[in-house]
Parts: C-alpha cells; structure tokens; sequence
C-alpha cells in the first residue's frame, strides 16, 4: 500500500494520536510525559494545533512550547537531556516513516530535528548552575 504525504489536520491528528501512544509506553519518556499530563485528549489536541500551525501555516497553536519544556524540566529535577530528545525524535521518524511520505512528511521530521536541538540546547541553559 502507497502511502500518502501529510495533507489535513485529520493526518495530523492521526500522526500525533500514534506517536504519542508510543511515548506514554517508552521507558525513558513515559515516566515523563506520564506524570505531568493529566488530560491527553486535551494535549493531544494542543499539539495537534501546534504540528497544524508548523506544517500548513495556519494560527492554530498560540503556546510557548520552550516555556513548556524549561517547565517539564524543572519538574521532573532537570533531569531531561539530549538523550530523551533523541528518543523523541527517533519515536517522531519512526510514526511518520510508518504512516505517511512525501513533501511534508519530510518537513515534519526537519522541523522537529531543528526544534528538538533548540529546545535541548535552551532547556541546558535554563538549569541550575552547579
């Protein structure tokens, strides 16, 4: 079967459901994700306006997503490095090489290999200073 390229908020939607099912089942990010979100369907939706908003340029997603993850950070002891960033992003190709190829399939996995290295680098300048 031929798969498709990412074209509506629908593959979005289906994109994000998939990939996320598997990070709350990961033994490094799980525990994380797991314990600082409470309602999925709600962030689910939020970051289905936010892959929206990044991919097809509509203002769906109105979020501070570095603030987010200096929180996440904070809370779980400063804990998160370049290693749950690089499991994000290796669970991130996996879900769209299974789902979808194609112009924006691509740009989806650029733009979260940019953000991953950014939200690391910043998320490292935020912590403690020993």
């Amino acid at each position: 079967m031929q798969k498709q390229d990412i074209k509506s908020r629908e593959d979005v939607a289906k994109l994000i459901h998939a990939f996320y099912a598997e990070v709350r089942e990961d033994d490094l990010l799980g525990p994380i994700f797991n314990s600082m979100i409470k309602d999925w369907d709600k962030h689910l939706d939020l970051l289905t306006d936010f892959w929206e908003t990044n991919l097809f340029f509509v203002k769906k997603y109105t979020g501070n997503p570095l603030e987010a993850h200096v929180r996440a950070d904070k809370f779980n002891n400063h804990t998160i490095n370049e290693f749950h960033f690089g499991t994000w992003l290796n669970l991130w190709f996996k879900n769209i090489d299974d789902l979808f190829e194609g112009e924006n399939a691509q740009l989806a996995k650029n733009r979260a290999r940019n953000m991953s290295t950014f939200m690391n680098m910043e998320i490292f300048n935020h912590k403690p200073k020993k």
